[in-house]
């Protein structure tokens, strides 16, 4: 069983001798070597957030699902071994539309390398022969990705992976819409938000996505037949849940009543004209047929005289 923990940890070890022989970028790490303390629990993972700063300890052998808030800082372990034993260190990440980054730090000469690693926000967290845990600060929609970390010693190898996605919170906003509408907007989330309306209505909830992987949610809704004052967007996310409120005038949330209005408004408008016009013609009427004649009103001073 020892024979083929050797022989195993001699092969990773040999492909790794390539790699940081075929690399320019190279550093000396000094210090003493201390001990990772291993998860005292028994369960397969915990984690916690704390203002910036996260952290996740795992089990020696397990790939898990890790979902971090965007912006704070990320902090991914390695298997707990004893780094007196340790021979090699590799991180293998590999982020959406980019080649795989590497870092490789080996304890026989206190050396380390990496390749095709870009990103200056992900990087050791400490000098790796003290600490070989990975950290992301900050944490940004770019980082969703895979990460694993294989250790090598003489009693075998370990690996530990994180299959890690970016958590992204909605911007929220509720706002009147045309015709007596209201729309409750939840921008640039990840993943897409859901939203609800208190009490329900005619509904419409359409999604959006970004390039960046966030995506904007919109519904609206109005109430056609009921006499509401006062309603609720209900946006529900897994950073957070949010729920906004809006006061409706009488009469606002029924397009119908504005039409009628209208309707009304014009046929008044139109009696009015239509009458005066009416009026005029009965006055006309009334002057073409009075009994006395021009020839008679032109006589009537003479005859006063």
């Amino acid at each position: 069983m020892h024979t083929l923990g050797r022989s195993s940890a001699l092969r990773v070890l040999i492909s790794v001798n390539i790699l940081v022989s075929a690399t320019t970028n190279k550093s000396s790490v000094e210090g003493k070597q201390s001990k990772l303390t291993p998860p005292v629990e028994a369960s397969p993972y915990s984690s916690s957030v704390e203002g910036k700063q996260s952290r996740l300890t795992a089990p020696l052998e397990a790939n898990t699902s890790w979902s971090v808030p965007v912006t704070t800082k990320a902090v991914l372990t390695c298997p707990s071994v004893s780094l007196t034993n340790v021979l090699i260190i590799r991180w293998e990440i590999n982020l959406r539309d980019k080649p795989s980054c590497i870092r490789a730090y080996r304890r026989d000469n206190n050396e380390t390398s990496e390749r095709n690693c870009t990103d200056e926000r992900i990087s050791w967290e400490s000098r790796p022969d003290q600490n070989p845990a990975l950290q992301i600060d900050p944490v940004a929609t770019t980082h969703d990705g895979y990460y694993r970390c294989e250790v090598a010693a003489p009693d075998g190898n370990f690996g530990l992976g994180y299959h890690l996605q970016v958590l992204v919170p909605p911007e929220v906003t509720l706002s009147r819409g045309s015709n007596g509408t209201l729309v409750c907007r939840a921008a640039a989330g990840k993943p897409a938000a859901q939203i609800s309306w208190t009490p329900g209505g005619d509904c419409h909830t359409v999604e959006q996505q970004l390039g960046n992987g966030t995506v904007t949610v919109l519904s609206t809704c109005h109430w056609e037949d009921l006499q509401v004052s006062n309603v609720s967007c209900s946006v529900s996310h897994v950073t957070g849940n949010k729920t906004l409120s809006f006061e409706l005038n009488p009469g606002d949330q029924s397009p119908r009543n504005l039409t009628i209005l209208f309707i009304t408004s014009s046929i008044l408008i139109t009696l009015v004209i239509v009458g005066s016009i009416w009026l005029l013609k009965i006055d006309c009427c009334r002057m073409k047929h009075s009994p006395m004649s021009a020839t008679q009103r032109r006589t009537i001073p003479s005859m006063t005289l």
